[in-house]
């Protein structure tokens, strides 16, 4: 299934447009359900077996499983498929979008006196991650390149098909899941300044103004596309917050000027060098008793070696190069390198909001449980997903 945008610059689809989108939608979800099981059922039943015959032992990782199926026809089914199906996707919303442009230009001017606010810098140096690269594989990547004036809207759009339904009608569920995990577990940490690095278009950041509505929200990124159409989608949906085109590597913010910094599905597309100046900077911009949190994939070191390498599979065929070197991380170390110490580490699997309900969050804290991080569901767009946190406390 697709969803159907909340704000004004929701574009006019029409109904052939919709049923193509519809269509691309759910082929994802026949190949991230039924040709990943089929997958699955290959290598259990044929490749685990003949890799034992050879070797006499399991795989010992997600390399290994890798190479052991990289020949089984499930294993080049669901990989083509899943290929073609994500081009496909781009393919299905860009000339909505770019048909569309004046219609948003018009929605955008309409609430650009409302509250919020929009800072781009002409001078930031763009990184190569983000420009030479069309991530996952959208061409033009997060820049737009021709189309940059459509690229917030493309992503938008995009992301909707993409997802299935699975990020919420508004893109927002990993935002609201996760702040519905921090509210509920630590009650009494009220959070005044927030800042979310890596916003894109600020679907995730809206959340966390919505659940602290007396914070002062800022977001930023180095692409300016997705910051000039998140600000009019913000200001659209009420939400005042506040967007700046700035690295997370080098932060425009004085230290201790965040109660709370945040970042989902960010740091598996930096170089491992980066990452570790992300962390010593959101460190430096926390105060005393903040926190540091980032929904992110889950660590290999804690996947078992087929599902480690399933979460792998974006590294190598979506245009994600930095996707495994991330995965190969140990969460926690990468806070302590920054300064954190190891006794304010947290991390957490959390369900879905919209596929649970908030009451199961609020279960699973009354529960003092956590879902389980080796799992068919953690970070997986598929029936189910739960969604993995880590980071850590400020002294």
């Amino acid at each position: 299934m697709t969803v159907e945008l909340l704000h004004d610059m929701k574009p006019e689809i029409a109904p052939d447009e919709a049923a193509r989108q519809r269509f691309v939608s759910g082929l994802r979800s026949f190949v991230l359900n039924d040709l990943a099981a089929d997958m699955r059922h290959a290598y259990e039943s044929r490749v685990l077996p003949a890799f034992r015959k050879e070797t006499g032992r399991d795989p010992v990782d997600g390399i290994e499983v890798h190479r052991a199926l990289r020949g089984d026809p499930a294993f080049k089914a669901y990989s083509a498929t899943r290929v073609h199906a994500q081009r496909m996707v781009w393919n299905s919303v860009a000339p909505v979008a770019l048909r569309d442009r004046d219609k948003r230009r018009r929605a955008a001017e309409a609430v650009a006196a409302q509250p919020g606010s929009l800072s781009l810098d002409s001078a930031l140096e763009m990184p190569s991650n983000v420009t030479a690269i069309d991530v996952h594989l959208m061409p033009g990547s997060y820049v737009g390149r021709e189309q940059a004036e459509d690229t917030g809207a493309i992503y938008d759009q995009g992301l909707a098909v993409f997802s299935m339904g699975l990020m919420g009608r508004n893109l927002d569920d990993i935002g609201l899941s996760m702040s519905a995990y921090i509210k509920a577990r630590y009650p009494d940490f009220a959070p005044a300044c927030i800042l979310d690095l890596g916003c894109t278009i600020g679907h995730n950041t809206l959340p966390w103004k919505q659940r602290y509505p007396d914070a002062e929200v800022h977001a930023i990124d180095v692409a300016a596309p997705g910051l000039a159409y998140g600000s009019a989608r913000a200001k659209m949906q009420g939400q005042a917050v506040h967007f700046h085109q700035m690295s997370a590597e080098t932060l425009g913010f004085p230290d201790a000027s965040f109660d709370l910094v945040f970042s989902s599905m960010f740091l598996h597309e930096m170089p491992r060098k980066t990452i570790a100046r992300v962390f010593e900077e959101a460190r430096r911009v926390l105060k005393p008793g903040g926190l540091m949190l980032h929904m992110e994939l889950p660590p290999n070191t804690q996947m078992g070696a087929f599902e480690g390498f399933y979460l792998d599979w974006d590294c190598y065929y979506n245009a994600e190069p930095f996707y495994k070197a991330f995965r190969d991380e140990e969460p926690s170390e990468l806070c302590t390198r920054a300064g954190f110490a190891p006794d304010d580490y947290i991390q957490f699997v959390v369900p879905s909001v919209g596929a649970y309900g908030e009451q199961a969050v609020a279960d699973m804290v009354a529960s003092e449980g956590s879902r389980a991080v080796d799992s068919q569901t953690t970070g997986r767009l598929a029936e189910g997903v739960c969604w993995f946190g880590f980071g850590s406390w400020a002294r």
